[in-house]
């Protein structure tokens, strides 16, 4: 909201209007920003569960756990912490801003479905199994396609340039272009092509390339979000994760 009442008077002399155009100013505040909402947010609810007896729910065999009397639903502040920055400082006719947002509510609402069940119905087990994977099948669904059909959704890739004394150098491309390539970090000039794996399929392997692309996508989102949840159930340290 804040980056487009800034942009409001951007051409006016308003000193520090112009400041909200910087990506590098808006993460900083946010860090500030989300510390703050964190902290106080997360006091209150803390202790609002604690008073609620608003605790976790363990199995048999895991009465002796850590976790035993903690409170749960933790959750919450961190999506709190994400969602308040990104809506207050965010450009929200970005697509990769866009998709954060509908990425973190749509696991947010997952998330406190399954511990709703868990603490208020006192079932053990929350969410069956099969409906999370559905759940997280389709938010990946709904991502690969969305970098799929948009616009906003392009990439410079990177490439090596000779320099004058015969060492590499990597460089960006000048200009954005739709691509199924993915850049594998800490790997100097490697772009994974998508197009290139399904070359097998003739003329159509770009077509192909970008089907494989979106289901790399599904699985990327559905094992990030079950790798997050099982460690998270383990020892709690979701914060870690995130």
């Amino acid at each position: 909201m804040l980056y487009y009442i800034f942009d409001l008077f951007s051409n006016s002399n308003l000193p520090g209007a112009r400041l909200m155009h910087y990506t590098s100013f808006r993460a900083l505040l946010a860090i500030v920003v989300s510390l703050v909402v964190s902290a106080w947010f997360g006091s209150y609810l803390i202790k609002y569960f604690k008073k609620k007896q608003i605790t976790e729910t363990l199995r048999e065999f895991d009465k002796n756990n850590l976790k035993a009397g903690v409170p749960t639903m933790g959750g919450l502040i961190i999506i709190i912490a994400i969602l308040v920055p990104c809506l207050l400082l965010g450009n929200l006719s970005n697509v990769y801003m866009l998709l954060l947002i509908v990425a973190t509510v749509w696991l947010g609402i997952l998330g406190f479905a399954d511990d709703y069940i868990k603490t208020f119905k006192k079932n053990k087990d929350g969410i069956p199994g099969k409906v999370k994977i559905v759940a997280q099948v389709g938010l990946g669904l709904i991502i690969g396609l969305t970098l799929y059909f948009s616009p906003q959704a392009v990439m410079r890739e990177n490439i090596v340039v000779e320099s004058s004394n015969n060492t590499e150098v990597i460089q960006h491309r000048t200009k954005s272009e739709k691509l199924n390539k993915t850049t594998i970090p800490f790997i100097k000039n490697h772009n994974l092509d998508y197009s290139e794996i399904m070359s097998f399929c003739g003329d159509y392997k770009e077509e192909a390339g970008w089907i494989l692309f979106v289901i790399v996508t599904v699985l990327a989102v559905t094992a990030v979000s079950n790798g997050a949840n099982l460690n998270d159930g383990m020892d709690g340290m979701l914060a870690g994760n995130a």
